[in-house]
């Protein structure tokens, strides 16, 4: 299934995440760092791993919504530990489910760098499962 980020551009598309797997029951990208997901430090920024945690979360949320007659999922808590520093290379992100349930979903994921494979970032991710009446189209101030 496509991914619902791919249907127009936006921030995932501005922030350099790429999607490598999606399913309802796992999500996976990467993410190729540079200076610009850096913060004055020259390590990355805590928002860059809370970036790609909720869009891996949001996009196997969202694939699992609509197979459920839903609308989607959008993010409502993101909660990400910053285990160590990481100043360049790629970023590898994999999601699975930990709940699902009629209105919110929880999402595991786990961020390691692509070169020694160690664990740089942990998140729990809670999305809210969208009725189709919940959100206008886009641009509308619902």
């Amino acid at each position: 299934m496509k991914s619902p980020f791919e249907a127009r551009s936006n921030y995932v598309d501005l922030s350099g995440i790429k999607l490598t797997d999606a399913s309802a029951e796992f999500a996976a990208g990467r993410i190729e760092v540079t200076d610009d997901h850096q913060q004055p430090y020259g390590v990355v920024h805590g928002g860059v791993y809370c970036t790609f945690a909720e869009t891996l979360a949001s996009t196997g949320g969202a694939i699992w919504a609509v197979e459920q007659g839903f609308a989607g999922a959008v993010g409502v808590s993101n909660k990400t530990d910053f285990l160590r520093p990481t100043t360049g290379g790629v970023l590898i992100g994999e999601a699975t489910p930990i709940h699902r349930g009629r209105n919110q979903q929880l999402w595991q994921i786990n961020i390691t760098r692509e070169e020694d494979g160690k664990l740089v970032a942990q998140s729990q991710v809670r999305l809210h499962n969208v009725d189709n009446t919940e959100f206008g189209p886009p641009g509308s101030d619902r």
